[in-house]
């Protein structure tokens, strides 16, 4: 129990560190007061373009990872390993460091899932989030469709308690991303600029 906890804390407080703010503000940028005001990769690719987007994706995504691998390798219950798989999520959304006002949740999520399913499994299920990306060229849309399709996947091929992770992992993110739904709804979401 007492490693449980450890990695508990330890994955929400790293999910937590808002790289999208912090990459911006090295810049001069305060990310807080461009576009959508989140600490998101496509926020960050508003404000200084996608290399640094990039940057800042890629180490949200290693926030869901580490505590993720972590979880799987000491810890045997699995309900606690998908407790420790979606605190990086929530840690990101909901960040103690900026009063709670963080990402969208994708980035580590989709680091944390990269160790539940395997590497095949989630570079074939990630193809799903790539084509949604270059046919809508909206990326709340993509990161919407993505975990729901990718929860419907887990039915099929791993146990209940992944299910739960896949489900619980969707609803966080279509929370986050509940004013990028309401700009779909009335048609004035932003689409996606490749500007590098």
């Amino acid at each position: 129990m007492e490693v449980f906890i450890l990695l508990a804390v330890f994955a929400y407080l790293l999910g937590s560190i808002p790289f999208g703010y912090i990459i911006p503000k090295l810049h001069g940028v305060d990310i807080r007061t461009i576009g959508s005001k989140a600490t998101s990769t496509t926020n960050v690719s508003r404000a200084l373009g996608w290399k640094w987007a990039l940057l800042s994706g890629l180490l949200d995504v290693v926030k869901g990872f580490v505590p993720a691998y972590l979880a799987v390798f000491y810890l045997s219950n699995e309900w606690q390993i998908i407790t420790v798989c979606l605190l990086p999520v929530i840690g990101h959304v909901f960040p103690i460091w900026l009063k709670f006002k963080g990402g969208k949740g994708a980035a580590p999520y989709f680091g944390a899932t990269l160790v539940l399913v395997g590497l095949k499994f989630f570079l074939l299920s990630f193809i799903i989030w790539i084509l949604a990306v270059i046919l809508t060229r909206i990326m709340s849309l993509s990161n919407i469709i993505y975990p729901w399709i990718l929860a419907v996947l887990i039915y099929f091929f791993f146990p209940f308690h992944y299910l739960i992770y896949g489900i619980l992992g969707a609803l966080l993110i279509t929370i986050a991303l509940r004013e990028n739904i309401k700009r779909l709804i009335q048609g004035v979401e932003p689409k996606v600029s490749f500007k590098w």
